[in-house]
């Protein structure tokens, strides 16, 4: 009958070691997602502003050897981040293509211009950097024109509800770490209670609250571990599949931010655990024989 009785209370301690795991892995998971997309969002919204093109037109006297220069020196600044050089008869050929007719035996001239397509570094696409570069660009006296008017409202709304995002994702960020701490909380005070009588009885013959504390702040690392560890695997599959389908963001090439991601995975369900533990323990020091029941 004894035999019988630790093999099932052996069972319940290693059902409610894996619920414990599987609770801190699952929390954690969405947290280190969650986590992932606040690291990655100047990453994204950087990739879709770098989409946004400035076209520079050049007069019709302009040199090839003056645009080849002008182009040249705009790339060295930290601003432009790729340029492209079309002259007028690709820029036909892409018009022809598009409308499916050609306009220039109808017109008999072609009344395009060379042109520069220049694409920023995500961070200077606003309304008030684009605008500077404009005046700038404009001063030479081979350039006809510098456009982007086009793209004007979208660049507006795009930083507005970028701001709006970001604020909205730290918020809920805020929100889900407080959860984090009270399911995994909730499932190590849980585990505890039902130590409670062992718990009790070792400070009942002398134990002091240290030597007793020591043993479960021990296995808590150890759950937290687990937990984080297969939270952090979990995330990678996923990391892996997103940066297979979009290849263009190389989510797997960050490994500073991939490091940041995983050590604080790692340290909120490790540190979680032990402060849970640390407190689930002292409250059932703290109670009488009494309560023990209850």
């Amino acid at each position: 009958m004894s035999d019988f009785f630790e093999k099932y209370q052996k069972r319940r301690i290693i059902s409610a070691n894996i619920s414990v795991v599987i609770s801190i892995a699952i929390v954690l998971f969405l947290l280190g997602a969650l986590g992932f997309f606040l690291l990655n969002s100047k990453k994204i919204t950087n990739h879709f502003k770098e989409k946004i093109t400035i076209t520079v037109f050049f007069k019709e006297q302009a040199k090839l050897s003056e645009i080849k220069q002008f182009e040249k020196k705009i790339k060295l600044s930290p601003q432009v981040k790729h340029t492209k050089f079309i002259t007028k008869k690709e820029a036909a050929k892409q018009l022809q293509n598009e409308i499916g007719e050609d306009f220039i035996k109808f017109l008999d001239f072609n009344p395009l211009q060379d042109n520069l397509e220049v694409n920023l570094n995500g961070d200077y696409v606003n309304a008030q950097k684009m605008d500077s570069l404009k005046q700038n660009w404009q001063k030479y006296k081979y350039i006809s024109d510098v456009n982007y008017e086009y793209y004007k409202p979208l660049i507006k709304g795009l930083n507005q509800n970028i701001k709006k995002l970001s604020l909205w994702v730290f918020t809920i960020s805020g929100v889900f770490l407080i959860l984090v701490f009270l399911l995994i909380n909730s499932a190590i005070r849980l585990s505890l209670y039902n130590k409670r009588f062992a718990i009790k009885t070792m400070q009942l013959v002398g134990a002091t609250k240290a030597f007793i504390r020591r043993p479960f702040l021990l296995k808590s690392f150890w759950l937290g571990f687990t937990g984080a560890l297969l939270a952090s695997l979990g995330l990678y599959i996923v990391l892996y599949y997103l940066d297979r389908y979009f290849s263009e963001f190389h989510f797997l090439s960050d490994y500073k931010l991939l490091a940041i991601l995983y050590g604080g995975i790692f340290l909120t369900g490790i540190l979680i655990t032990l402060i849970s533990t640390f407190f689930a323990t002292r409250r059932i020091l703290n109670l009488n024989s009494e309560e023990l029941h209850f």
